[in-house]
């Protein structure tokens, strides 16, 4: 049994809902309307997103396409997920992509990353359906030092920077993961990346700061602070910059372009 913290500050529209089904999935979308400040947060990252997109032909797929709204901002998303769910063009796995060879201009994702069991298998994958100029850009967890002590002891999602590979045991296709894979790959391996890969050349790794979306609570948890709070907290995040990114920091803008 969960504590009681944990049960009285779990978001009541998924609380008893098992986190590997779709219907969780389906339910997180009224999540994310419903949550004001958690909605705008994601509005940031999907204009991240979407500005890092190269023009010119070729598709572009969001993996874990989930509770988001990534395609009411980029027309012609072809949405995904690892099961079927209503609302989304395709069930698929992220290790063995269903595209022909150049098909895409982007793979977008935005917290997938790190619940991908064998992110090489992944990479290799990207690095075939991409087209010369394209790119993977997501938003993902990172490593820092809060970010240890946050994901480590709060989070309920498995979280191991010390990790020696890119792979973890399999499990529930949402409940599966190492929280910082991110970091490990493109981060603390990246020799190895382009080593292995290279035909994958890591852009650019800005990192975000947490507070708004901690007290936003996410999609698990009821929201913290009153709607109000939240401008203050954005102005805050902006006035502390990159050198409180690198201690702080919670989460990162990866984006990887195909060669």
């Amino acid at each position: 049994m969960r504590p009681l913290a944990a049960r009285l500050l779990a978001e009541p529209r998924t609380r008893y809902l098992p986190p590997n089904e779709p219907a969780t999935t389906v339910a997180r979308r009224s999540v994310l309307a419903a949550k004001a400040p958690l909605r705008r947060i994601y509005e940031e990252w999907y204009e991240e997103l979407a500005a890092r997109l190269p023009g010119g032909p070729g598709a572009v797929l969001e993996l874990g396409s989930g509770p988001g709204f990534l395609a009411e901002r980029i027309p012609g998303l072809v949405t995904s997920e690892v099961f079927v769910c209503g609302g989304l063009r395709a069930a698929l796995d992220a290790r063995a992509l269903p595209f022909r060879a150049g098909a895409l201009r982007g793979i977008l994702m935005t917290d997938v990353f790190h619940h991908v069991s064998d992110a090489g298998r992944f990479l290799r994958e990207a690095s075939r359906v991409l087209r010369p100029g394209g790119r993977i850009v997501m938003v993902e967890p990172w490593v820092t030092p809060w970010s240890r002590f946050v994901y480590g002891r709060l989070h309920h999602e498995p979280f191991d920077p010390e990790a020696e590979d890119w792979t973890f045991p399999p499990g529930g296709p949402l409940s599966a993961a190492n929280g910082a894979l991110p970091w490990i790959v493109f981060a603390r391996d990246r020799e190895r990346l382009a080593r292995e890969l290279p035909a994958l050349r890591v852009v650019d790794v800005a990192l975000r700061l947490p507070f708004r979306y901690l007290f936003s609570g996410g999609l698990t948890v009821r929201a913290l602070l009153p709607e109000a709070a939240f401008g203050l907290l954005a102005r805050a995040e902006t006035r502390l910059g990159p050198r409180a990114c690198k201690r702080w920091a919670m989460f990162a803008r990866i984006v990887v372009e195909r060669i």
